[in-house]
C-alpha cells in the first residue's frame, strides 16, 4: 500500500497524522529558537544542556504518568488535552527573549515536555485501532518518515525563521500549532459509534450490564495507577523480544544525547553558522531520516524475521560509525552527508521495530509499553546530555562526537548477544483491536 492511498481511504489516520504534520513543525521553530537564544546569549554549551535536561527529566516523570493514563482513558482525549495544555506553555516562551534568563528556559521546557508523552505514545498506542492489518505497517512508516519530514522542513524554516524574524514569531507558531493538532484530533471518529463504555481492570465490559464503577478515592487511583505501570513492567518482561526492543532505544540514547547538543554546538560554534547553521545541520538528519524510513517502508513486507534481527545490528554499526565521521568532518558539507547516513541507518531500525510492536503489544498494555520506551530512552539521553555538557566545558566537541557515535555502536553487540542467547524469538500473533476498544476506557477500581 502507498502512503497516497492510505491517507485517501483512511480517515480516521488522515486526521491524524495531519495532527502530527502541524505539531511536530511548531516543536521544531520551538527547538531551534530555545537553542539559538540560549547559545546567542550564554556561548555556552552547558546551557544548551541545561535545557535538554530540563526536558529529559520532566519526560522521564511523565512517560510513566502517561502509559498509564492513555490505557485507561480515551487516547484522543487525553491528546487533544495535551496539545492544549502545550499550546498555553509554548507562548510563555516570548518572556525569555529581552533578558537572559536560563532558569526560564529550563521551567517552561519542563512543562512543554511534561504534557509531550500524553501525545507522542498516544498517538502511537492509537495506531493499531485506526488501521486494519494490511495498513499498519504503512501507517508507521508514514508516521514516522512524517515525524522525519516535518524535522527537515521545521528545523531548517525554524533556523532561517529565527534569523529573519526573531525569536517571538517562532514560540507564537508553536503555540498556534497545537492548538490546530488539538482541532484535527478531534475528528479522528469511530466507525460504528461515538459512545464510551467503561472497562475494567481486567478489560472487561464493566458497564455490560448497566452499572457504572464507584468513584474511585485519590489516593485509591494513585495506589492502582502504580499497580498499573508495575504490571505493565512485568508485561513487557515477559515479552524478551518487547524488552530488547525497549533497550535498542536505551543503546542508541547513550551517544544520541550527546548528539542532541552537539548539533547546536557544531552549527553554532565549531562551523559559525548560526541558527541557520543549526537548522541545515538537523535538516540534513531529517533528510537522512526521510530516506531511511522510505527503504523501510519497502524493506519491512520483505523480510523475514530472522532477516529483520541481522538487519537491525548492521544499522548501528553504519549509524555509530557515521556519526563518528560527522564530528571529524573537515567542512560543513562533508559533516552534512555523514549526518544524513547516520540518520538513515536510525530511521530503518525505527520503523522495523516499531511496526514489530504496533502488530504485537496487546492494546491494554500499548500506552504502557510505549511510554515506557519514551521513558528509557529520555532517561539514557539525560544522563548523556549531560556527561556531553560537562564535557563541552574542557574538551573538543569533535571528540564528544566521536565518543557518542562508538557507544551507539555498541548498541549492535547487545542485539548480537540477545539473538545469540535465544531471547529475540519470533512473537505469537495477539487479537487486533478496533477503535471501538479503544474507546472503552473510563475510571478503573483499584
Amino acid at each position: 500500500m502507498t502512503f497516497l492511498s492510505l491517507l485517501r481511504s483512511n480517515s480516521n489516520f488522515r486526521n491524524t497524522w495531519t495532527s502530527q504534520v502541524i505539531s511536530e513543525i511548531g516543536d521544531h521553530f520551538n527547538n531551534i529558537a530555545v537553542f539559538s537564544l540560549a547559545l546567542a546569549t550564554t556561548r555556552s554549551g552547558l546551557v544548551v544542556s541545561g535545557v535538554m535536561l530540563a526536558r529529559a527529566i520532566s519526560a522521564v516523570v511523565a512517560a510513566p504518568v502517561a502509559g498509564v493514563v492513555l490505557d485507561r482513558f480515551d487516547r484522543r482525549s487525553v491528546m487533544i488535552a495535551s496539545d492544549l495544555i502545550r499550546a498555553v506553555v509554548a507562548i510563555g516562551f516570548i518572556a525569555t527573549i529581552d533578558e537572559p534568563r536560563p532558569w526560564l528556559l529550563y521551567t517552561l521546557s519542563a512543562l512543554l515536555m511534561f504534557a509531550s508523552p500524553f501525545f507522542t505514545s498516544g498517538r502511537s498506542a492509537i495506531l493499531p485501532s485506526i488501521t486494519t492489518a494490511e495498513e499498519l505497517h504503512t501507517a508507521n512508516s508514514l508516521t514516522q518518515t512524517t515525524q522525519w519530514t516535518t524535522l527537515t522542513i521545521g528545523t531548517i524554516a525554524a533556523g532561517f525563521s529565527a534569523a529573519s524574524f526573531g525569536y517571538e514569531t517562532a514560540f507564537v507558531i508553536n503555540s498556534l500549532s497545537f492548538v490546530a493538532s488539538a482541532v484535527a484530533v478531534s475528528k479522528v471518529r469511530s466507525h460504528n459509534h461515538e459512545a464510551t463504555t467503561p472497562r475494567s481492570h481486567e478489560g472487561s465490559l464493566a458497564g455490560a450490564h448497566g452499572v457504572r464503577p464507584a468513584r474511585v478515592q485519590p489516593v485509591a487511583r494513585i495506589r492502582g495507577g502504580w499497580h498499573d505501570y508495575v504490571d505493565g513492567l512485568r508485561y513487557m518482561r515477559r515479552e524478551p523480544l518487547l524488552l530488547g526492543i525497549a533497550l535498542l532505544g536505551v543503546g542508541w540514547a547513550s551517544g544520541g544525547g550527546a548528539a542532541q547538543i552537539l548539533f547546536s554546538v557544531f552549527g553554532e560554534l565549531v562551523f559559525d553558522r548560526g541558527p541557520a547553521g543549526i537548522g541545515i545541520l538537523w535538516g540534513a538528519a531529517g533528510a537522512g531520516l526521510i530516506v531511511g524510513g522510505i527503504a523501510a517502508h519497502k524493506l519491512g513486507p520483505r523480510l523475514s524475521f530472522s532477516a529483520y534481527k541481522r538487519v537491525i545490528p548492521l544499522c548501528y554499526l553504519v549509524h555509530g560509525g557515521a556519526y563518528v565521521l560527522f564530528s571529524q568532518a573537515p567542512t560543513f558539507a562533508i559533516a552534512l552527508g555523514w549526518i544524513a547516513l547516520s540518520r538513515a541507518a536510525v530511521a530503518i531500525s525505527s520503523v522495523l521495530n516499531w511496526s514489530l510492536l504496533l502488530r504485537n503489544v496487546a492494546d491494554d498494555y500499548r500506552g504502557r509499553v510505549f511510554a515506557t520506551n519514551e521513558s528509557l530512552v529520555w532517561s539514557t539521553m539525560m544522563l548523556s546530555m549531560l556527561a556531553a555538557g560537562i564535557a563541552s566545558q574542557t574538551m573538543d566537541p569533535r571528540t564528544i562526537g566521536a565518543a557518542s557515535g562508538v557507544l551507539s555502536s555498541c548498541t549492535a553487540i547487545y542485539w548480537l548477544w540477545a539473538d545469540k542467547a535465544g531471547l529475540l524469538k519470533e512473537p505469537v500473533r495477539r487479537h487486533r483491536p478496533t477503535l471501538e476498544d479503544d474507546e472503552i476506557k473510563s475510571e478503573i477500581p483499584a
